[in-house]
């Protein structure tokens, strides 16, 4: 993330927590970020430095007034004006990462060679939520690269309970016996 990203999400989290607004906006700017993701060209558009700014702007104004909180819809005008449309993503991860830290919220993702059953997932959710003390926010990724057990990315560590990284283990200890 850069820094103009970290400065300019964390100023919108600031101002959406004075204003109670934390929630509503995080939705929207998920929503928005799908819109960018779905639309490249639009993202390209409202960055296009031959077109006046003025006119992005009112791009912007148009396809979102009404639709989503002023404040956040100022703050795409402000990212559009200063050429920072394209950090939208990082200024998303910010304010989403500074929401979690108030919140006592923790992204966990597992990795499994299969989906994991619904009852699985609570399980596991459970489990992190106690190891964390934090409410858990869990994503499933399937990996078929896995021969079988769970990765778990939580707060920057990996917990990795693979058959892979077992056998790695015990490749480890039975050399160390020998040597």
């Amino acid at each position: 993330m850069t820094k103009t990203a970290k400065l300019y999400g964390g100023s919108l989290y600031d101002l959406a927590a004075e204003e109670s607004l934390t929630e509503p906006v995080m939705e929207e700017m998920d929503s928005i970020r799908q819109i960018f993701r779905e639309n490249p060209d639009y993202l390209v558009l409202l960055s296009e430095p031959s077109i006046p700014k003025t006119e992005r702007v009112a791009l912007l104004n148009k396809a979102f007034d009404g639709q989503i909180q002023p404040y956040l819809l100022n703050f795409l005008g402000i990212l559009c004006e200063n050429g920072a449309l394209r950090e939208f993503g990082g200024c998303c991860d910010e304010f989403r990462s500074r929401y979690n830290a108030d919140h006592n919220i923790a992204e966990a993702v597992v990795s499994s060679a299969v989906a994991l059953s619904e009852s699985q997932a609570e399980a596991l959710k459970k489990r992190l939520e106690d190891m964390s003390k934090k409410t858990i926010v869990l994503t499933q990724k399937v990996d078929e690269g896995l021969l079988g057990g769970l990765r778990v990315e939580l707060e920057g560590k990996q917990l990795d309970g693979t058959a892979q990284a077992r056998l790695i283990s015990l490749r480890k200890k039975i050399t160390e016996i020998i040597v």
